[in-house]
């Protein structure tokens, strides 16, 4: 046995009896045997010598495996001031709020609270959202994914994680993405303030429900009933924005008005976790009272700060590439589909987030396995297990963009007849 193996084995074995056998299993089954060992711009290296594109990680690696303006601004910041005295303020946290404000909707989110997780994000705004109007309830969308948090828990729509808890933070309706199902959101709202909406929350495309895009004319419908009934209106854009879906923020550019974007996922340049709920004075204005009001030991800490200024800085230069990478994967997994398609229902996206729903769950797992041991990572849909996610980042080149088309091709059609449904036309 080999020194990387027996360090392949011993990874997997303290997962296995101090994380989770199950995490462990899906691990070894994920890497054939093998771990994550070291990561390289769209790659990452495996510690039995192989390479595998990375165009999963969650939507974490939009910039890719460590890149290096960003791990170049961690590092000058560790050098620095590592961590914040949280009793002083510093240039780099001030600095990162003062971009994003400037970043994301100018003259209009001016206030920026941060965190270190996109569940971090979530539970400030909420908070926020109840402490600004004296209200309780909050409407979110059916399919959505807010987070597993006791507080953003509630507004995620998938059972599979919430039964068990239940009851959660109480008073949030989920409702269709429909015009039609707006009124009955509000109902009753005026009658009680502690009745009425605190806010709303919606991603403008659904991540994790299966890359679902939400119609435009919905969700500008659903800004002006929040707005009506003196609702703040939150963006979940911590999947969407940075120009995952090409746009700065889909929102923004959908012509929607929030009175809140929440970043997260990508912001920290894949370095990094960090987070932010970017908002307009009148959400943000318990914080301006007493800025005790919700805090976090690591809130701001100066190398997440570092490495989100590297990142939207980083991000704004790649742009035109990933305009680029967006028309190259439209064509190549329109193309899929119609080569396979017994086995794919549909495929569906934006920029660089694009879902391939399979026919069952069985051929979505699948696929899944087998792309791993081939050399491409994905992400899988935790609400929606047919689908899994190909979320590419901004520095891959055209040939490791075919390079995972190609793997996939291959995969979907080695894919055993057992996981094909008879053709359904």
């Amino acid at each position: 046995m080999t020194a990387q193996d027996e360090s392949a084995r011993s990874t997997l074995g303290a997962t296995r009896r101090h994380l989770s056998p199950q995490l462990a299993l899906v691990h070894g089954m994920n890497g054939s045997g093998a771990i994550e060992a070291r990561g390289e711009g769209a790659r990452v290296r495996l510690s039995d010598g192989r390479s595998a594109l990375d165009f999963g990680s969650y939507a974490v690696t939009l910039l890719g495996q460590r890149h290096p303006a960003v791990v170049a601004a961690v590092r000058r910041e560790l050098d620095t001031l590592p961590v914040s005295t949280r009793v002083l303020a510093n240039r780099t946290t001030a600095g990162l709020a003062e971009a994003l404000t400037a970043w994301a909707d100018p003259g209009r989110l001016t206030k920026v609270w941060l965190g270190l997780n996109g569940c971090d994000a979530v539970e400030a705004a909420l908070k926020l959202a109840r402490l600004a109007t004296g209200r309780t309830r909050v409407v979110a969308v059916e399919g959505a994914y807010h987070g597993k948090s006791l507080g953003a828990l509630a507004t995620t729509w998938n059972a599979r994680y919430r039964r068990s808890l239940e009851p959660l933070l109480g008073g949030v309706t989920h409702i269709p993405a429909q015009v039609s199902a707006l009124p009955g959101a509000f109902a009753g709202d005026g009658e009680d303030a502690d009745d009425g909406v605190a806010a709303v929350l919606v991603e403008p495309v659904q991540g994790e429900g299966g890359v679902r895009p939400l119609e435009p004319g919905f969700l500008r419908a659903l800004a002006d009933a929040a707005h009506a009934h003196g609702a703040f209106l939150i963006a979940d854009e911590i999947q969407t924005g940075l120009r995952r879906c090409g746009p700065r923020l889909v929102s923004t550019d959908l012509g929607v008005r929030p009175d809140a974007v929440l970043l997260g996922k990508a912001l920290g340049g894949g370095v990094q976790p960090l987070s932010a709920v970017v908002a307009t004075p009148e959400l943000y204005e318990p914080l301006s009272a007493d800025p005790f009001v919700h805090t976090t030991t690591f809130s701001g800490h100066p190398l997440g700060a570092a490495a989100g200024l590297a990142a939207l800085t980083s991000v704004e230069e790649l742009a035109p590439r990933g305009a680029e990478l967006s028309e190259l994967f439209a064509a190549g997994l329109t193309g899929l589909a119609g080569r396979h398609p017994s086995l794919i229902r549909e495929v569906r996206g934006q920029g660089l987030l694009w879902g391939v729903e399979f026919a069952t769950p069985a051929a979505a797992g699948e696929v899944l396995m087998e792309l791993g041991r081939n050399g491409l990572v994905v992400s899988p849909c935790l609400g929606r297990p047919e689908v899994l996610r190909l979320l590419p980042p901004l520095i891959a080149t055209d040939e490791e963009a075919k390079e995972a088309l190609a793997i996939l091709d291959t995969v979907c059609a080695a894919v055993p007849d057992e996981f094909r449904p008879q053709d359904r036309s």
